[in-house]
């Protein structure tokens, strides 16, 4: 038996594995919640970081996770294994199981950012906001408007601008927030976390129409790009097309030196009171 080693991280701790007679083990966290269910950006990184392991390789390229039913706080089991090998590039499997039941399947591509060579070009920009300190905290805004805050949002420190149009769109205009963040007990981003925080962000529509206030992601993709310089990471997510109850979500994440860290887009479904 493997036992994670303790840290000052509250990610670092919260997203360890174990293996236990061959199966990887982990303890979700209900300090990741939102309302009774688990974050999935949280899950899919639990699921990565036994995928990392069983690929021997640092970084997800790309991982794509379908949740099947949310788990609770409490032990879940990770079924992980490599279905491809490569010298560059590791495919591997993982499904999440609690009580039985499977909770979350993932698909990922794992690899070495460092040793990645090739042509780049970006024609993306960051988005151009005021720094942190002239941002406003969303959870202050939160409190002030007397709303609960989900558990979530006290692991993250999430500052929006003052003008942000997030929750009051114009209209015909997309659902869209954009703002600074990080961890709030100060550990510095990695490729691993890059994942959870591409679901770290509040939804986009919250505020600008009659929803409740979780927004359960059916299919989330993120792909990893660099591994993050240290600092405050700025995030940039749209929803375009919201049909039937259904909505897309397009992310960015870029980092301290205006690097790309990471690409996202989930499917969720929009509950209604």
């Amino acid at each position: 038996m493997t036992e994670p080693l303790a840290s000052d991280s509250h990610f670092e701790d919260d997203t360890a594995v174990r293996l236990v007679d061959g199966v990887w083990k982990a303890d979700l966290k209900p300090g990741w919640n939102v309302g009774d269910n688990p974050n999935g950006g949280y899950l899919l990184a639990i699921a990565v970081r036994a995928m990392l392991e069983e690929s021997s390789r640092p970084d997800p390229l790309s991982v794509t996770a379908h949740y099947l039913s949310p788990p609770s706080a409490g032990e879940v089991e990770i079924r992980a294994g490599v279905f491809k090998p490569g010298k560059t590039i590791v495919n591997v499997m993982a499904e999440i199981w609690q009580d039985g039941r499977e909770r979350v399947r993932v698909l990922g591509a794992m690899g070495d950012l460092s040793r990645r060579r090739g042509p780049s070009r970006v024609s993306a920009r960051p988005p151009d906001i005021p720094p942190p300190d002239e941002c406003v905290s969303l959870l202050d805004l939160t409190h002030q408007a007397g709303r609960a805050v989900p558990e979530i949002m006290n692991r993250f420190d999430l500052r929006l601008p003052e003008d942000s149009p997030w929750g009051r769109p114009g209209e015909g205009d997309p659902f869209e927030i954009t703002g600074w963040i990080r961890f709030r007990d100060g550990t510095d981003p990695s490729s691993l976390s890059a994942v959870a925080f591409a679901d770290a962000f509040p939804p986009t529509l919250l505020g600008a129409i009659e929803a409740a206030g979780w927004v359960p992601t059916i299919e989330l993709t993120v792909h990893v790009r660099s591994r993050p310089a240290a600092g405050w990471l700025l995030g940039t997510f749209r929803t375009r097309v919201l049909v039937d109850g259904l909505m897309e979500e397009d992310g960015e994440l870029w980092d301290s030196d205006g690097r790309p860290v990471a690409l996202s887009r989930q499917l969720a479904t929009v509950l209604t009171r």
